[in-house]
């Protein structure tokens, strides 16, 4: 039996997608030589992954996951919404998000470490998906949230299984006051972050380029006001900007007559102590991804009957 390196099958991996048992495996029936062994793979299906590694992959499922006092919420993608209803697919999504809780804070640790039930990792596993269901797939982003007393709440929007869905939110409540009250407090704020998405917790946790952007929309807007005046201007409608775009100065959707931070003040009396919301998590499915547009076929067909 040819002596077979952990460098002959990254080579292999690197070259194939396929993954790293199968790459071994391949290599093995081979006798070590690399080109029959990428054949070898093409014959069982197992090398498809890469020539699908280019393809946009914005589909898919968010996962929630939870144990305790931590929980996660996990992207994975895929081409095309009908392998989000696989069975397979939505076994593999489960299972990774259920890893996410003690495999690190990245996709690269969560890629490491070893899938249940079989020889390789959450890599290799998902590597044999693609070669399987024929699409392009990718662990895209992963988050995870904890407190030391209190509730991880969480709420999935657009829910194909249970955890299972189109976005995906964790809220942190911290407290020592009444876990069943948090946990419906905890749900319906959650709730609140699909419907709105905030984009930080409070006014010190916005990104200060998108402040400096708003300040000087608001300077332009506002051009040719003596100084004084416009910088209270800029102070005003940075204010109004907050308001809309922070958790907890946002008005309460399921309530708007309060914001969110006097709903956790009010809360306080029937939790029965102190209730901080130190953190949420909101992703939806796809965001930021730069989707392909499908061709107008009608158009084509009519632009080639002119010609």
């Amino acid at each position: 039996m040819a002596n077979i390196t952990a460098a002959m099958v990254k080579e292999l991996r690197e070259k194939t997608g396929a993954g790293m048992m199968d790459c071994k495996s391949a290599l093995n029936e081979t006798a070590g030589d690399l080109e029959a062994a990428v054949d070898w793979l093409r014959k069982k299906g197992l090398a498809k992954a890469a020539k699908k590694a280019g393809r946009v992959a914005a589909e898919g499922l968010v996962a929630v996951e939870s144990a305790g006092h931590h929980a996660a919420v996990l992207e994975v993608n895929s081409e095309t919404d009908f392998v989000a209803r696989n069975d397979g697919f939505q076994a593999f999504v489960r299972e990774a998000a259920k890893l996410a809780l003690t495999a690190g804070d990245s996709i690269e640790t969560l890629e490491a470490a070893r899938f249940p039930g079989a020889e390789g990792t959450v890599k290799d596993k998902l590597q044999e998906l693609i070669a399987t269901i024929g699409e392009n797939m990718t662990l895209r982003r992963v988050a995870k949230l904890s407190v030391e007393k209190g509730v991880i709440a969480s709420y999935v929007h657009g829910q194909v299984s249970e955890g299972l869905g189109k976005i995906g939110v964790l809220v942190a409540l911290e407290s020592a006051g009444d876990v069943t009250m948090l946990s419906q407090l905890g749900r319906q704020i959650a709730m609140h972050v699909a419907a709105t998405n905030p984009v930080a917790l409070d006014a010190s946790g916005v990104d200060a380029a998108t402040v400096e952007r708003e300040s000087n929309i608001l300077r332009e807007k506002n051009a040719g006001k003596p100084d004084h005046v416009l910088a209270k201007i800029v102070e005003s409608g940075l204010k109004s900007y907050y308001k809309e775009v922070t958790l907890l100065d946002q008005p309460f959707v399921h309530d708007g007559s309060k914001t969110v931070a006097q709903v956790l003040k009010e809360a306080e009396g029937k939790a029965g102590g102190p209730v901080k919301l130190t953190g949420f998590v909101r992703y939806a499915l796809g965001e930021g991804i730069e989707k392909e547009e499908a061709p107008d076929f009608a158009a084509e067909v009519a632009a080639a009957a002119k010609g």
